[in-house]
């Protein structure tokens, strides 16, 4: 029985999510990477093949302690919302890499959006609770007929 890594069923995610992701000149592809040590992002035009800006933690700039963790991924977000703005970037396609939206990626997708980029689609608050007016969510028809058989 052979047993398949990470790394290759990561490349095949990847893969299917590229026939679906393409980054255009008005709104390019952020392409994210993520190793053990380091946070890697680019805003790319595959019409033209071009990587437009990058930013990662191996920058002197973006250097901390670690940049393996969040806080390194936030501070690479932020950097590269603040180069694609200066380019006169504002929209962009996100590719995760194959990554789950956790943990790195989505901190660095978050500082991205809180720092400019996509302005539409601003980030929700992790915990949201439901204001006091709402209403309940509307039942099924079987929970309403269990509710009015057990009155």
């Amino acid at each position: 029985m052979a047993n398949t890594s990470r790394a290759v069923i990561r490349a095949g995610i990847h893969k299917r999510i590229r026939r679906k992701v393409r980054g255009s000149t008005e709104r390019p592809r952020l392409a994210v990477y993520r190793s053990l040590n380091h946070i890697y992002a680019q805003v790319i035009d595959d019409l033209q093949g071009q990587t437009v800006v990058s930013a990662s933690t191996t920058e002197k700039d973006l250097r901390g302690a670690s940049g393996g963790n969040v806080d390194a991924a936030r501070r690479v977000g932020k950097a590269i919302a603040e180069r694609a703005l200066a380019k006169g970037i504002e929209q962009v396609v996100f590719d995760r890499g194959g990554y789950l939206y956790h943990g790195r990626i989505k901190a660095l997708t978050d500082a991205a959006r809180a720092a400019g980029l996509n302005k539409n689609e601003a980030a929700l608050p992790a915990a949201e609770s439901p204001s006091p007016e709402a209403e309940p969510a509307p039942k099924s028809e079987k929970k309403r007929k269990k509710d009015e058989k057990q009155q």
